[in-house]
């Protein structure tokens, strides 16, 4: 199988992060994974829901969502839908599985991905791109003074795995997974612990065995990930 882009079956697109790309927020980035382009912004607010007030500990949440002419046909603003909400609830969820909240104290930390750019992947890429949004507000806020140490567990990020034509490819774009059997994402640590696994087949079902295969596949793409993602911000976290 020649893939559409020219990528061998194993190899993920081209990643590209530029850092600091919103002047205001405290931590923020751009990620372009090959077509699809990502802003990542991380705000720090003083307060935590309400379960958590006098808990001393904080919180991270997200929220998602696609402008207008991000896709081929333009998307109405402001028009949240299931999978815009279940995008969101998985990269909050991906972030906070790395993070210690009792060192974080009592604030959240708002993590915004905003699409301006979809060719398939695009909660992968939010994921990763938001780890380092992340990383560089807990790094403003700890040169302020507000916490002692970096609260960060371990590297988490993100990619997309399938099966098309009976082909197993790392990394789909958004030609490829309109067309795939088997659809899956998959995100994980750098301690090749799983954080989540969604899996679906769109047409033919798939063996225990193929699944292997798969997870291989997306732990070799992931960890390329985490590589780059040491690369912009591995100076400020021990890990």
């Amino acid at each position: 199988m020649v893939r559409n882009d020219g990528r061998g079956l194993d190899k993920i697109r081209n990643v590209k992060i530029t850092r600091n790309y919103n002047k205001y927020a405290e931590g923020s980035c751009l990620i372009e994974l090959g077509n699809t382009r990502v802003i990542c912004t991380a705000s720090v607010d003083e307060n935590v829901p309400q379960f958590l007030r006098n808990s001393l500990t904080g919180w991270v949440t997200a929220e998602y969502g696609m402008i207008p002419r991000s896709c081929h046909t333009r998307i109405s603003r402001g028009k949240g839908s299931g999978r815009t909400y279940e995008i969101q609830r998985l990269i909050g969820r991906s972030l906070r599985t790395v993070i210690d909240m009792s060192k974080l104290g009592e604030r959240t930390i708002w993590i915004d991905c905003d699409v301006i750019q979809a060719d398939g992947g695009t909660r992968t890429a939010s994921i990763t791109g938001s780890f380092i949004a992340l990383v560089d507000a807990l790094q403003k806020i700890k040169k302020a003074g507000l916490i002692r140490t970096m609260p960060l567990k371990d590297y988490v990020a993100a990619t997309s795995i399938g099966i098309v034509d009976g082909n197993l490819l790392l990394d789909l774009n958004y030609e490829e997974d309109s067309k795939a059997d088997v659809d899956m994402n998959i995100v994980m640590t750098s301690q090749g612990k799983f954080i989540e696994v969604q899996g679906t087949a769109e047409r033919e079902p798939f063996s225990k065995g193929q699944m292997d295969k798969l997870l291989d596949l997306a732990e070799k793409g992931i960890r390329q990930l985490i590589d780059i993602q040491k690369e912009s911000v591995g100076k400020y976290l021990n890990l």
